[in-house]
């Protein structure tokens, strides 16, 4: 048969006939690279690709991606295969870019925290407590925040701690076939949620702590409310635990699986849980204390196994005591007010419960709008403009679901922000995909980035 032939004759070749020998296909055409030969297959023509030369290496790129593989958020993962063993394992960010960090250059200080708590969008108030933690540095008023409101700062924050961690283990248990897991956290997470939603009106993103405080108090109704579902919790996050731990099928799946040590760790710059489990007690909240920490009773959670199932554990006992934290937060609730008495600052200003469920005080409303010109004046500016932060930079850390939230925020003097960059766990924590993956099967890919527990929306601000 001749080799010199026009593509009609090659699809004519493509039907075997007794006796005939095909010698070219137009459906699984081959060329030379720099490394190797690269064969384009469409489906169905597996058979007419040439096995590769003795020496040559028989490898597969497969994109899993761009969705959800155990992320939160829209993550790409290119893989080099050889069989079902991952050689190489690279990661494609930036599918949900929002310009987060550019945008809060053209607003001012407090309306910053209405775009940052949308980031790490399962721990919204860990990325609004650390930026104002840095303003609050910045305007040299960090003594001067109410107890109660740090007292709240830190109750909400142990709460996120619970409902991030829930989804974690909800989603990284559904991505491995335990459903009942998945069930399990998504209804204990609704209980936080519902708490969320009573004490600022929204359910995420709430913009809740501001500068100097936070926007409203929590009354004596939603603290009853708060310490009804304590118990609750714990009971069910028992369903999950009995589920789950010493599980053969769920150990099967995680013990030893996604290994990453105390040398990985401290090179690639990770932190949380994927740290502490490798045995290093690491967390801000003991070795860099903030909000009052070191006021509360709790235990750094650790293990020693290196991988997936001891991450689980980590997670699993964080949760318990982060619900400790919350008790103890509860019964250090004192009478006060919630926001720094420094009214070119305090912004809203004077919040109380009205008929809506929130606003400002009638009284506030009577001063500015019939009795004070000088006070609407004062209040329209406040609004409008926002307030004025001394020229400098901080850095913020605190220790959020994942790791070490840090913030670095330059002000320029002026009542807007002239640069607002975060250190996001996920971000620093992605690095470890190839370490954790390099070399396994790729089921085990989609537990380790389970164990990672990133999420996109930090990762691409």
């Amino acid at each position: 048969m001749a080799t010199d032939h026009t593509l009609d004759d090659a699809v004519d070749d493509a039907f075997v006939y007794e006796g005939e020998t095909i010698v070219e296909d137009p459906y699984a055409l081959s060329y030379e690279t720099g490394e190797g030969t690269v064969y384009t297959v469409s489906g169905g023509d597996w058979d007419s690709i040439n096995a590769p030369d003795e020496g040559e290496r028989e490898r597969i790129v497969v994109n899993m991606g761009p969705q959800h593989p155990s992320t939160h958020g829209v993550l790409r993962l290119v893989l080099e295969l050889e069989g079902e063993t991952v050689t190489e394992t690279r990661c494609g960010i930036g599918y949900l870019h929002t310009g987060i960090e550019k945008n809060m250059e053209y607003r001012n200080w407090t309306q910053g925290v209405t775009f940052v708590t949308r980031m790490d969008y399962l721990a919204p108030f860990y990325n609004e407590t650390a930026y104002c933690l840095g303003v609050e540095k910045l305007l040299g008023v960090t003594e001067q925040i109410p107890e109660r409101a740090t007292t709240i700062r830190v109750l909400m924050m142990e709460l996120n701690r619970v409902s991030s961690h829930l989804v974690a283990l909800a989603t990284g248990g559904m991505e491995l076939g335990a459903l009942t897991a998945m069930t399990f956290g998504f209804r204990e997470r609704e209980l936080i949620l519902d708490i969320f939603e009573m004490v600022t009106g929204l359910r995420m993103n709430s913009a809740y702590v501001r500068p100097g405080g936070v926007a409203q108090d929590i009354t004596d109704d939603q603290i009853i409310r708060i310490r009804e579902t304590l118990p609750l919790l714990r009971k069910r996050m028992k369903d999950t635990t009995d589920l789950l731990v010493d599980n053969a099928i769920w150990m099967g799946r995680t013990v030893g699986v996604g290994y990453l040590d105390l040398a990985g760790c401290m090179a690639l710059g990770i932190t949380g849980p994927i740290l502490r489990s490798t045995g290093l007690p690491h967390d801000l909240r003991k070795s860099q204390p903030y909000c009052g920490y070191e006021n509360y009773e709790f235990d750094v959670a650790t293990q020693d196994t290196c991988d997936v199932y001891g991450r689980f554990l980590i997670r699993v006992a964080e949760m318990q005591q982060s619900l400790t934290i919350v008790e103890q937060a509860l019964d250090r609730l004192r009478p006060g007010p919630v926001m720094i008495e420094d009214k070119k600052i305090a912004w809203p200003a004077r919040l109380s419960i009205g008929s809506d469920g929130q606003g400002n005080s009638p009284e506030h409303i009577r001063e500015i709008m019939s009795e004070s010109m000088e006070a609407l004046i004062h209040h329209f500016k406040l609004v409008t403009e926002g307030f004025s932060v001394p020229t400098g930079q901080v850095y913020s850390a605190i220790e959020s679901p994942r790791g070490e939230l840090g913030v670095h925020i330059v002000s320029d003097g002026g009542t807007r922000p002239y640069r607002v960059h975060y250190r996001d766990p996920s971000f620093n924590n992605l690095q470890a995909t190839a370490a954790m993956c390099d070399g396994s099967m790729i089921s085990d890919v989609i537990a380790a980035v389970a164990s990672i527990d990133p999420v996109m929306g930090g990762v691409d601000r």
